[in-house]
C-alpha cells in the first residue's frame, strides 16, 4: 500500500507544522531502534468508505491479528474542525513520564515496619531497635525491599549486577558509586534477605500457619474458648457454638465487611492485622479462594496515600498557551530542527525507564465533548462563518463522524439510551510532546476509533487480543511490586512497559504512526498504549459491531472477577438487541451469546432451587424496554454487577441484593426465607434465543436444531431435589399444584386458599416452557383474586356508607361496579355479586333523572332536590358532578347581579362585569327575577360609551368636553372612554397655566440655554394634548428667538467659522432682534477678521521671509474667529521647518572635517530633499548647500562603477597559457589596491552607497585570487588550502564572477583532494588507491596546473604498491612462520604508507583482535601480572599455583610434613617460617596475616585450616594465609579465551601456556568435586572425616590460581553445613542447657542451608525443640488458668520443667508467679476486688476481710493489730467522711507489681525467712516440699512478700527431690 498524504494543520494553531523528518513519516516504515513491526494500513476508496462498520467487518480477519490498524480516508474526505480555537480552553492533567514504569509501589512504610518487626520477633527473636543509615540518610527498608523484588529478588540482582537500578528505584535522581552499591547490597543481606526468603515461602504456600481470628488451642487436653475472639466460631455441623447466650448476642456482628457491609459469614472474614477492619475473602478484588497464611493487611494499609501514583489535575489552558508550552518542551529536548521518529521513541523510552531524569508533561485528556465541544460538526453546534452550510451538513451526518459512529445501523450500542462519556459520547485529547496513554484495553472490551484532527503524529503500540494473557503475565513478572500493591493495576491506565521487554518474552507487539486525518482502530481485548510527538488534537469513541458480543461477555466476567462496577449491563444489552431486528451478520453472534447466557442462567436457577430457595417474584416491567439504561438496576453487593436478569434477596436485608452466584453470601438465614427475583422466565429467554436465530432468512434449519437442542437438554436434565423419603422433580410438584388449583375453582371463592396457591406457584414460574400450564393457571388465579376482591371491597364500602360508619370514605364509582358485573363468564364463584347488582340498579335510575333535569330549563329548587337524593346514595354517580356545578354557578350569578344593581358609588361597577353577567344568562338556562334589572343598567352604560367614542374620533374643543362630563357626572358604571375624556380636560387646563408663566420677559434673561429647554418642553407638551389650545403658535416664535440668542452667546466663548457668524446676523435680521446689544458687538468682530484675511493672501502669493509669517500668526491669536487662511500660513511654516530639520544631517556631513563623525546617510533621502526644496513658500539659504553635496555623490558613483567593470574583465581572463600567471598576479594586486582607495573615499562621504559592499566583495575576491595563484609555484599545506576554501565559501559571487574565478575554485578543490590523499597519517578516514589515481587523472582536466603537488601524488601511489607486495609475501607464509613480530611490522608500515585496502584492513583487524585478547587476558589474571612481568610470566605463576594445588589434593592428612610454604614459592631464600603444630605445614611469615599471628602463640602455632578442622568456624576476613585465596580467574573465562585464540592469523606464544593451565584446572576441579559430593551427602555423627577433606579442599582452592564459581559456592555451602554441624554438636554436648531461642535460631540457620532432615544433628535438635515447645504450651495454659489447677500439680509441673534438657526461663517465671498466694484465703491471683496494705504491700480481697467499701488507706491486721470494734468504727467514720462507694481497684497483675516496701524492711524480712528455713530443716527431711507449703498456708495473715522470698529458696529443695 502507498504512503498516505497527511492533512495540513488547522488554521487556528498558528502555523504549527510537522517536525518529523520525511524518512519516518510513512505509516509502513520501520519503528526505528525498537524494531517493532508495523500494523497494517488501509486505504479505502470512496465506495468502501461509505459504511464504516461494513469496511471494518471486511478488514477484520486480517487486522484483528495485529490488535490495531490505521485507515487513511480518501482524499476528498476533509471534515472541517468545528471548535473555535481562539475561545477554546480545557483542563489538563500532569503526567510524570519518568514514573510510568520506574516508580515505587504505593506501599505504607508503617504497615511494612509492623510486618517486618513481627517477622523479627517471631522468627529471629529480636526487634529492629535502630534506624538503618545509608549515605547519611535513613534508608527506607520498604522501598528497598520492593525495589529488589521489582528486579527479581536478591539473587537475581546480585547475579545481574543491578544494584545501581535498585538505588535509582529507592532514591531517584541521586548518583551512586560502586562502593555505595556494595554497601546497599550488604545492608539488604543483613536486614532483608531472611525476610525475603520468608516472604517467598509464604507466597508459595510453604508456611504452615494460617491467619485465624479465633485463638484456640489444638491440643485435646486443653481446649478453651475466649470471649474476645473476633471471628464467630462454628461447630462441625455449621451451627453457631453457644457458649453464653448473653455474650453471643453482644458479639453477633462484632465486625462487618467493608465491602458488602455485612457482619455475617464470619468464618471467611479476614481482619487486617493493622487497622482491624474486615473483608470477606470473596469481597476482595480479586477474590481469594481461601484464607491466606501468615499476617494479612488490607490494601488501604498496604498502600500509602502519599506515594499513590496518578495523573494530578493541572492548570486550565487555552490552545495558544498550550502551544507555547508544547513548543518550549520540544525545543528543550530536540532543538528547533527536524527530528526523526527513531530519536523521539528512543528518548521517550529512556524517560520511561528512568534514565533521563524527571520529566512532567501536561495532557488535556478525556475531555467530554458534550461539555467542551467536538472537533467534528454537530447539528446542534454553531457553524463557523468560514464553513459552508452544505459542507457542514454533509459532515454532521457522516457515518465516520465519531458522534454518529456508536449508533450506526449494525452497532450493538444503538440500544443504549443514555449517553456514556467516552463510550457513546466521544472524548477529546489535546496532547504535547511525550504526553502518554498507558497500556490498557477498552471498557467492556469494546472496539475503539481514534481520529487525529490536527497537529503532530501520535505513536501507537498494540498487543493482539489473542495474546492478552501473555501480556498480563509479562506485566506482572516485570512489575511484581506494583501488582502486589494494586492487583487491578491494568485498570488504572497509569503504567507503561517498554515494547522490547514484551518482545523479549515472545509477546507480539505492533506499532502504528497516526498522522493528521488518519483513523486508528483498536480491536477487542487488544492492549494498546502510546505517546504524542508534539502538539496535536485527537478524538476517540467506542463502538460495538455484532462480532464484539463474545468479547463483551468476557469483559463482563472480568468486571465480576475484580469486583468492578460495569459501564452497562451486558445481559440487558444482549436481551434488548435480541428483541430487536438484527441482520444475518449479527444473528450468529447474538444467538451464540444468548445461548451462553441462557445456559448459565438456567444452571444457576436450578441450583438455587435445589438449595431450597422456592420463593420467586418477577421484577417490575421497564417503561422503555426497547432501550438500555433507562432505569438503573440494583447491583450485587459482592461483585458490584448489575442484576438485570435475576437476583436473590432476603427479608432480613430488604435493601441488599446479590447475584445468583453469590446467593449464599447475602445472609445466614435459611434458604426458604430468600427470594429469587427474575425479569424473564427461562421460557422467555429460550424464545429470545429462537428469535435471534430465526432472523437468519437464508435457512430455517438452525433454529429448529436449536429448539430441539434446548428441549432435549431440558428433558435429559430432569430437575429434581432431595426431600424426605426420596427425590422429587419440579415437574411432579407442578402437577400436584395444578391438581389442587383445578379443585379450587369448583368451590366458592376462598381468599386464603387462593393466596396459598399463588405463593406455592412461585417456585415454578421462573422455569422453562414446561411450566406454561402453571403460568396460565396463575393468571386465572390472579384474575379470580382480583375480581372477587373487587366484589367484596365494593360491598363492604356500600354497607359501611349505608350504616353511616365510614362517611369519610370514598364511595364506589358506578362505572367500576358495572365493569365487575359485566364479566362473562365470571372468574370464580362469588355470591356477593347479586347484592351488588341491586345497589347498582338504583344508582342507574338516579343518573337518568339527573340527565333529564340538566337537559331542560328547570327551576333551581328542582335541581337542589335531585342533589339531595344523590348525597344519600352509597354509590358515586358521575352525573352528580355536573348537577353540583350548575347549582353553584346559578348561586354565584345571582349574588353578582344583585351587587351591580344595588351599587351607588360613582364608577364602581366595571362594564366588563355587566357584559359577562349578560352573556351568562343564556348559558345558565334557569329562570331568575334579577334578569330585567340587570339588562336596563347595561343599556344605559352602552349609550354613554357610544357618545364618548364619537367625540374621541376627531380633534375636539375644550368646551364640548366640559358639556359631556357634566351630563354623566355621578354614573355608577366605570366606562374607560369617559375616564379618558376627564384626563384630557385636566391636562389642557394645566398646560395653559404653565405657558402663561414661562412667556414673561424672555429677552432680558442671561440663561438662554435654560429658556430654550423650557420652551422646547412646553412646545412638546402642547403638541401632545388631544384638546386644541390657542397659545401654541406664540410658543414656537419665542423658541426661535431664544435659539438665536443662545448661538451668539456660544460664539463669544469659542472661535467659530466666519460663515457661521455671518449666518447668525442674518437670522437676527429675520427675527427683528438685530438692535439688541449682543448682535451689535458681533458686527465689530466680523470687520477685524476681514482685514487679516487680506494680508495673509498677499504673503502666500510671494516667497517672504520666515519673520513675516511668524508675525501674522501672532496677530491671528487675538481675533475670536476661525480664519480661513490661517491653516495655509501655518502649513507653509511647518513645511519649511520640517525641511530644515531633515536637511540638518546632510549639511553637517558636508561641513565636517573628521570622516566618519556622522552615521551613514541615505542617498535616496538626499535626492528627495533636493526635489522637495522647490515646493517651499518660504525663502531659505540652505537650498544651495544641499545641491553641492548631491553633486559630490554623483562623481564618486562614476569612479566606483569603473572599478567594478575592470574587476569583471580580470575575473573573465582565460588561464590556458601558463606564462600569464606572474603578469596576471600583478594586475590583480594593483586593482585590489585601487578598489580599497575608492571604498575609503566612499566611506568618508558618510552615505550608504550600494556600490561599497560590491567593491569590498570584489576586493576580497581579488585578494583571494592572488593567494590562489601563488599556489602554482609552491606546495601549500592542508591548513592553507582549507583556510582558502573557507574564505571562498564566505564570499558572495553573485555580482562579480568569471572564468578566472571558476578555474581557481576548481584548482583549489583539486588541491584539497590531493592533500587528502597524500597526508595519510593525519587522515581520519584512509582513502583507496582508486581514489588517488582518480585525483591524479583529474589534474589534467582543471585549467590551472600545480606541478609540485602532482609529483607528491605519484610518489604516494608508488609506496602503496610496494607495501602490497610485502603484505602478499606475509600471507603466503604458513601459520608457523607468520610470527607476531612480522604482523606488527607490517601493520606499522601499512599505517605509514598504504591506502585503504582489504589487506590493510585484515592486518589491522587481526592485530587489534589479538591485542584485545591479550588485554582481556590481563584483566582476567591481572593480579598475577606485576609491573615488571609479562603476560607469559604471569601464566607461569598460574601454572605453578595449579601444580601446588594438585600436589595438595594428592597428599593425605598424615603425609610427611613439608619444609616449604604451600603458597606460591616466591621467597625461596627466606628463612622465617612458622610450622603448624597440627598439620606440620610451613608458612612464610610474610604470607600470614599479622592479626592471625598475634592470636596464636608463636611456639604453638595452629593454622587457619586446622582451626576449621577443630571447631568448624571460618575467619570473618574470608580466606586463609595463602596468597591467591582472595580473587582468582574463572575457569569458564579461560576456556572462552582459549576458544577465541583458535582463529588467530599469527602464532601467539601465550596460547600454549593457556592450554596447559586449562587442563590442570580441570584436574583440580575433578578432585574438588569428589570431596564436595562426599561432604554434601554426609549425614553421620562423626565429623572428623568431613573436616579433614574440607580442609584439604580449602587449602587447594585457595592456593590455585584458577577457580570455578559453582564449585566455590558448593564449597562454601559444604563448609557452612559443616560449621553448623560442629556448632550444633557443641550445643547438644555443652554442660549448660541450651535455651529455646538458641535452638530455634540454630535450626533456622540450618533451614536456610537446606540441611537434610535425615541429618543426625538436625534430628537431635528437632527432638529437643519439640520437647520444649510441648512443655511451654502447657505452661502457658497453666499460667493463665486463674487458679484452676491445684498448687500440687503446679509445683510438680515446675519441677518437670527444671529437669528438661532445654532451659525455658520465661515459662518458669510465669509458673512461679502463678504459684504465689494472696490474702488470708491463700488463693492465687484472680480478678476479685482487692485492697493493698500500705506497710507490707500484701493484697487482700475486700470480701475476705469484710470491708464494705474501698478505703483510701488500709493497714492489715498483721501490721497494725486492733480490736474488731475499733476497726469497724474507723472504717465507718472514713466511709462517712469520704462518701466512698464500693469500686473495684485497678489492680495490676502480681508479676508486674513492684514491691512497696522500703529496702530495709525487705532485707529484714528476707533474713527472717532464711532463719525460719534453717529452723525448720528437719521438716524438709521428714516431708515433701508441697506438704511444707500447705503447713505454711495454714498459718493466718502471712505476708506475700515473705511468701515470695520463701518460694525462691524452694528451688534448692526441688533439686534435692530430683536427686
Amino acid at each position: 500500500m502507498g504512503k498516505g498524504k497527511p492533512r495540513a494543520v488547522e488554521k487556528g494553531v498558528l502555523g504549527q507544522n510537522l517536525s518529523l523528518s520525511s524518512s519516518s513519516s510513512s505509516g509502513s516504515s520501520s519503528s526505528g531502534s525498537l524494531h517493532v513491526p508495523s500494523a497494517p494500513v488501509y486505504y479505502p476508496n470512496e465506495e468502501e468508505f461509505k459504511d464504516p462498520l461494513e469496511y471494518i467487518y471486511k478488514i477484520r480477519p486480517e487486522a484483528e491479528a495485529y490488535g490495531i490498524c490505521k485507515i487513511v480516508p480518501p482524499n476528498n474526505w476533509k471534515p472541517p474542525f468545528a471548535l473555535n480555537l481562539e475561545n477554546f480552553s480545557f483542563p489538563t492533567k500532569t503526567q510524570a513520564i519518568h514514573q510510568l514504569q520506574v516508580r515505587p509501589a504505593s506501599c505504607d512504610s508503617k504497615t511494612f515496619e509492623l510486618e517486618y518487626n513481627r517477622f523479627l520477633e517471631e522468627h529471629c527473636g529480636k526487634k529492629l531497635k535502630r534506624r538503618v543509615i545509608f549515605e547519611g540518610d535513613e534508608l527506607d527498608l520498604c522501598k528497598l525491599f520492593n525495589g529488589v523484588k521489582r528486579f527479581g529478588g536478591y539473587d537475581k540482582v546480585v547475579k545481574e549486577k543491578k544494584w545501581g537500578e535498585v538505588s535509582r528505584f529507592v532514591r531517584s535522581g541521586r548518583k551512586i558509586t560502586e562502593c555505595a552499591k556494595h554497601v546497599l547490597c550488604q545492608l539488604y543481606q543483613e536486614h532483608l534477605y531472611d525476610y525475603e526468603e520468608y516472604y517467598n515461602r509464604l507466597n508459595k504456600g510453604v508456611a504452615k500457619g494460617c491467619k485465624r481470628r479465633v485463638r484456640e488451642c489444638k491440643k485435646s487436653d486443653c481446649r478453651m474458648e475466649f470471649s474476645r475472639s473476633k471471628r464467630r466460631r462454628k461447630n462441625s455441623d455449621g451451627e453457631k457454638v453457644k457458649v453464653c447466650n448473653k455474650v453471643e448476642e453482644e458479639e453477633e456482628h462484632d465486625q462487618i465487611c467493608e465491602q458488602c457491609r455485612s457482619g455475617l459469614h464470619g468464618e471467611v472474614m479476614l481482619l487486617c492485622d493493622r487497622c482491624n477492619k474486615g473483608w470477606h475473602i470473596y469481597c476482595l478484588s480479586p477474590p481469594l479462594k481461601q484464607v491466606p497464611p501468615g499476617n494479612w493487611y488490607c490494601f488501604e494499609c498496604l498502600n500509602s496515600d502519599k506515594d499513590t501514583f496518578g495523573f494530578v489535575p493541572g492548570k486550565r489552558f487555552t490552545v495558544e498557551a498550550f502551544r507555547r508550552l508544547a513548543d518550549r518542551a520540544k525545543r528543550r529536548w530536540f532543538g528547533s530542527g527536524s527530528t526523526s521518529r527513531v530519536q523521539m521513541e528512543k528518548k521517550f523510552w529512556e524517560i520511561v525507564e528512568g534514565s533521563a531524569g524527571d520529566v512532567e508533561v501536561m495532557y488535556g485528556s478525556d475531555l467530554d465533548t458534550s461539555v467542551y465541544g467536538s472537533g467534528f460538526p454537530r447539528a446542534n453546534d454553531q457553524r463557523p462563518e468560514s464553513v459552508e452550510a452544505n459542507l457542514w451538513d454533509e459532515y454532521c451526518g457522516s457515518p465516520w463522524n465519531l458522534n454518529n459512529l456508536p449508533k450506526l445501523k449494525g452497532s450493538m450500542l444503538q440500544a443504549v439510551h443514555h449517553n456514556i462519556t467516552g463510550v457513546m459520547v466521544p472524548w477529546l485529547y489535546v496532547g504535547m510532546l511525550f504526553s502518554s496513554f498507558c497500556w490498557h484495553f477498552e471498557d467492556h472490551c469494546f472496539y475503539s476509533m481514534n481520529y487525529l484532527h490536527w497537529g503532530e503524529p501520535k505513536c501507537w503500540y498494540s498487543v493482539p487480543g489473542s495474546e492478552a494473557g501473555a501480556f498480563e503475565k509479562v506485566m506482572r513478572s516485570s512489575l511484581p511490586d506494583l501488582f502486589d500493591a494494586q492487583p487491578d493495576l491494568l485498570f488504572q491506565l497509569v503504567t507503561m512497559l517498554n515494547p522490547s521487554v514484551l518482545q523479549d518474552n515472545r509477546v507480539p507487539v505492533y506499532t502504528v504512526l497516526q498522522e493528521p486525518g488518519n483513523f486508528v482502530i483498536t480491536f477487542p481485548r487488544s492492549y494498546h498504549g502510546g505517546f504524542n510527538f508534539g502538539l496535536n488534537c485527537a478524538e476517540a469513541v467506542n463502538f460495538a459491531p455484532a462480532d464484539w458480543l463474545p468479547h463483551g461477555g468476557f469483559g463482563a466476567e472480568l468486571y465480576k472477577a475484580y469486583l468492578k462496577t460495569a459501564v452497562l449491563s451486558h445481559e440487558e444489552l444482549l436481551c434488548v438487541v435480541a428483541k430487536g431486528d438484527c441482520d444475518s451478520k449479527a444473528s450468529p453472534h447474538i444467538k451464540k451469546e444468548m445461548l451462553r447466557i441462557y445456559t448459565k442462567e438456567k444452571s444457576w436457577r436450578e441450583k438455587i432451587w435445589r438449595s431450597g430457595i422456592i420463593k420467586s417474584s418477577p421484577m417490575p416491567m421497564r417503561k422503555c424496554p426497547e432501550y438500555v439504561g433507562t432505569e438503573e438496576d440494583p447491583a450485587c453487593i459482592i461483585c458490584k454487577q448489575y442484576l438485570y436478569l435475576s437476583a436473590v434477596v432476603c427479608s432480613c436485608r430488604p435493601s441488599a441484593f446479590v447475584c445468583l452466584e453469590h446467593w449464599e453470601r447475602i445472609c445466614e438465614c435459611k434458604p426458604r426465607r430468600r427470594c429469587l427475583l427474575y425479569r424473564h422466565t427461562l421460557a422467555e429467554l429460550s424464545d429470545l434465543v429462537f428469535t435471534s436465530d430465526s432472523n437468519r432468512f437464508e435457512e430455517r434449519s438452525p433454529s429448529n436444531n436449536l429448539r430441539r437442542q434446548i428441549s432435549c437438554s431440558n428433558e435429559s436434565n430432569v430437575l429434581t431435589k432431595k426431600v424426605k423419603g426420596g427425590h422429587v422433580s419440579l415437574a411432579e410438584l407442578a402437577e400436584q399444584w395444578l391438581s389442587r388449583a383445578n379443585k379450587f375453582f369448583h368451590h366458592p371463592y376462598l381468599g386464603d386458599a387462593c393466596a396459598t396457591l399463588l405463593k406455592e406457584a412461585e417456585q415454578f414460574q421462573w422455569a422453562g416452557p414446561e411450566m406454561d400450564p402453571v403460568r396460565d393457571m396463575v393468571k386465572s388465579l390472579n384474575a379470580a383474586q382480583k375480581w372477587a376482591g373487587g366484589i367484596r371491597d365494593c360491598l363492604l364500602k356500600v354497607q359501611n356508607w349505608s350504616s353511616g360508619q365510614s362517611c369519610d370514605l370514598e364511595r364506589v364509582p358506578l362505572e367500576y361496579i358495572a365493569e365487575l358485573l359485566n364479566y362473562d363468564p365470571m372468574p370464580c364463584n362469588e355470591p356477593g355479586h347479586l347484592i351488588l347488582k341491586e345497589h347498582a340498579e338504583e344508582a342507574w335510575r338516579l343518573a337518568q333523572e339527573i340527565d333529564s333535569a340538566l337537559s331542560s330549563c328547570s327551576e333551581i329548587s328542582m335541581l337542589e332536590s335531585l342533589y339531595s337524593r344523590f348525597c344519600d346514595l352509597p354509590i358515586y354517580v358521575k352525573e352528580s358532578k355536573k348537577l353540583s356545578k350548575k347549582i353553584a354557578s346559578a348561586k354565584i350569578w345571582i349574588d353578582s347581579a344583585k351587587k351591580c344593581i344595588s351599587e351607588t358609588q360613582s364608577a364602581a361597577v366595571d362594564i366588563d362585569i355587566l357584559h359577562k353577567l349578560k352573556s351568562e344568562i343564556s348559558e345558565l338556562q334557569i329562570q331568575l327575577p334579577e334578569t330585567e334589572l340587570l339588562l336596563d343598567l347595561v343599556r344605559k352604560a352602552e349609550s354613554c360609551q357610544s357618545q364618548c367614542k364619537e367625540i374621541l374620533k376627531a380633534p375636539f374643543s375644550l368646551k364640548n368636553v366640559e358639556v359631556l362630563l357634566q351630563e354623566f357626572k355621578n354614573f355608577t358604571v366605570n366606562i374607560p372612554e369617559l375616564m379618558v375624556l376627564k384626563q384630557c380636560h385636566i391636562n389642557a387646563v394645566s398646560w395653559i397655566s404653565r405657558c402663561n408663566d414661562v412667556l414673561v420677559n424672555l429677552h432680558a434673561r442671561e440663561d438662554q440655554d435654560k429658556v430654550v429647554n423650557e420652551l422646547n418642553c412646553l412646545l412638546k407638551d402642547g403638541a401632545s394634548l388631544r384638546i386644541q389650545v390657542d397659545e401654541l403658535p406664540l410658543v414656537e416664535l419665542e423658541l426661535k428667538k431664544a435659539c438665536c440668542r443662545e448661538k451668539v452667546l456660544k460664539a463669544r466663548d469659542i472661535k467659530m467659522p466666519m460663515d457661521s457668524i455671518q449666518q447668525l446676523m442674518m437670522e437676527a435680521f429675520v427675527l427683528q432682534i438685530e438692535k439688541e446689544k449682543l448682535f451689535v458687538d458681533l458686527s465689530g468682530v466680523i470687520e477685524a477678521a476681514r482685514c487679516w484675511e487680506e494680508r495673509a493672501t498677499k504673503l502666500l502669493a510671494q516667497e517672504a521671509q520666515m519673520l513675516d509669517f511668524e508675525d501674522i500668526i501672532r496677530i491671528s491669536a487675538d481675533i475670536p474667529v476661525l480664519l480661513p487662511s490661517l491653516d495655509d500660513i501655518e502649513d507653509a511654516v511647518a513645511m519649511a521647518k520640517s525641511w530644515l530639520e531633515n536637511s540638518a544631517p546632510f549639511l553637517v556631513s558636508s561641513s565636517s572635517v573628521i570622516s566618519g563623525s556622522v552615521s551613514s546617510l541615505k542617498l535616496e533621502v538626499l535626492k528627495g530633499l533636493v526635489s522637495h526644496s522647490k515646493l517651499l513658500k518660504v525663502s531659505l539659504d540652505e537650498r544651495r548647500m544641499l545641491e553641492m553635496v548631491m553633486k559630490n555623490c554623483d562623481e564618486w558613483q562614476q569612479d566606483a562603477s569603473s572599478a567594478l567593470q575592470d574587476a569583471r574583465c580580470i575575473l573573465s581572463t582565460d588561464l590556458n597559457d601558463d606564462g600569464k600567471y606572474s603578469c596576471l598576479l600583478g594586475k590583480v594586486e594593483h586593482l585590489a589596491t585601487r578598489m580599497e582607495s575608492i571604498c575609503k573615499a566612499g566611506l568618508s562621504l558618510s552615505f550608504d552607497f550600494a556600490e561599497i559592499p560590491k567593491l569590498q566583495n570584489a576586493c576580497s575576491m581579488l585578494r583571494w585570487c592572488s593567494r590562489a595563484l601563488s599556489f602554482c609555484t609552491c606546495a601549500p599545506s592542508s591548513e592553507d588550502v582549507e583556510s582558502l576554501m573557507e574564505a571562498a565559501e564566505n564570499l558572495s559571487v553573485i555580482s562579480v564572477s568569471g572564468t578566472l574565478w571558476s578555474a581557481l575554485i576548481d584548482g583549489v578543490k583539486w588541491l584539497r583532494k590531493a592533500l587528502g590523499v597524500i597526508s595519510l597519517p593525519g587522515n581520519y578516514e584512509r582513502c583507496k588507491l582508486s581514489d588517488a589515481e582518480a585525483v591524479l587523472a583529474e589534474s589534467q582536466s582543471i585549467h590551472i596546473s600545480f606541478p609540485l603537488m602532482v609529483n607528491q601524488l605519484v610518489n604516494a601511489i608508488h609506496k602503496h604498491k610496494l607495501w602490497l607486495e610485502q603484505a602478499e609475501r606475509f600471507f603466503s607464509l604458513n601459520s608457523e612462520e607468520r610470527s607476531w613480530s612480522l604482523i606488527l611490522e607490517l601493520k606499522e608500515l601499512g599505517k605509514a604508507s598504504a591506502f585503504s585496502c582489504s589487506e590493510l584492513n585484515l592486518v589491522l583487524y587481526e592485530v587489534e583482535k589479538v591485542e584485545k585478547w591479550k588485554q582481556q587476558f590481563v584483566e582476567i589474571i591481572g593480579r598475577f601480572v606485576d609491573d615488571g612481568n609479562s603476560l607469559a610470566d604471569a601464566l607461569q605463576k598460574v601454572k605453578q599455583s595449579l601444580d601446588i594445588s594438585l600436589n595438595i589434593y594428592g597428599r593425605s592428612w598424615s603425609a610427611k610434613p613439608r619444609k616449604l610454604c604451600i603458597c606460591y614459592t616466591g621467597y625461596k631464600e627466606e628463612k622465617d617460617f612458622l610450622t603448624c603444630s597440627m598439620c606440620k605445614d610451613c608458612y612464610h611469615l610474610r604470607c600470614l596475616e599479622s592479626a592471625l599471628v598475634k592470636t596464636n602463640n608463636a611456639e604453638v602455632f595452629i593454622c587457619h585450616y586446622c582451626q576449621f578442622f577443630d571447631d568448624g568456624s571460618i575467619s570473618q576476613n574470608g580466606g586463609g594465609p595463602l596468597k591467591y585465596g582472595e580473587k582468582q580467574p574463572e575457569l569458564r573465562m579461560l576456556i572462552e579465551l582459549l576458544y577465541d585464540s583458535e582463529n588467530f592469523l599469527a602464532r601467539i606464544g601465550e596460547k600454549d601456556l593457556l592450554q596447559q593451565i586449562v587442563e590442570q584446572a580441570h584436574e583440580c576441579k575433578k578432585c574438588l568435586r569428589e570431596i564436595l559430593d562426599f561432604a554434601l551427602s554426609y549425614l553421620d555423627k562423626d565429623l572428623t572425616v568431613v573436616c579433614e577433606k574440607l580442609t584439604i579442599a580449602l587449602k587447594a582452592t585457595e592456593v590455585a590460581g584458577v577457580c570455578d564459581n559453582q564449585d566455590k559456592c558448593d564449597l562454601e555451602l559444604a563448609s557452612a553445613r559443616n560449621s553448623w554441624r560442629v556448632r550444633g554438636k557443641r550445643l547438644l554436648e555443652d554442660a549448660q542447657k541450651p535455651t529455646m531461642q538458641l535452638v530455634q535460631r540454630h535450626m533456622k540457620e540450618g533451614l536456610a542451608m537446606s540441611i537434610p532432615p535425615e541429618d543426625y544433628i538436625w534430628q537431635k535438635l528437632a527432638k529437643l525443640k519439640d520437647i520444649g515447645l510441648q512443655w511451654a504450651d502447657h505452661a502457658k495454659k497453666v499460667g493463665t488458668d486463674s487458679g484452676a489447677l491445684g498448687l500440687d500439680k503446679v509445683f510438680e509441673f515446675i519441677s518437670e520443667g527444671e529437669n528438661l534438657p532445654i532451659y525455658l526461663d520465661k515459662e518458669l517465671k510465669l509458673l512461679r508467679a502463678r504459684s504465689m498466694l494472696y490474702c488470708i484465703c491463700r488463693k492465687p491471683f484472680d480478678n476479685r476486688a482487692k485492697v493493698v496494705c500500705k506497710l507490707c504491700g500484701e493484697w487482700y480481697h475486700i470480701d475476705c476481710i469484710k470491708l464494705l467499701t474501698l478505703p483510701k488507706i488500709y493497714f492489715c491486721a498483721a501490721c497494725e493489730p486492733q480490736t474488731e470494734g475499733l476497726s469497724v468504727s474507723l472504717l465507718a467514720d472514713q466511709e462517712r467522711s469520704t462518701n466512698a462507694k464500693s469500686v473495684e481497684p485497678k489492680t495490676p497483675s502480681p508479676r508486674h507489681t513492684k514491691s512497696r516496701k522500703k529496702p530495709c524492711e525487705t532485707e529484714s524480712i528476707v533474713m527472717q525467712t532464711m532463719l525460719a528455713f534453717e529452723n525448720h530443716s528437719n521438716v524438709f527431711s521428714r516431708c515433701s516440699g508441697i506438704d511444707w507449703l500447705k503447713w505454711k498456708n495454714r498459718k493466718p495473715l502471712r505476708r506475700t512478700a515473705k511468701k515470695r522470698t520463701e518460694l525462691k529458696i524452694l528451688s534448692q529443695f526441688f533439686h534435692r527431690q530430683g536427686k
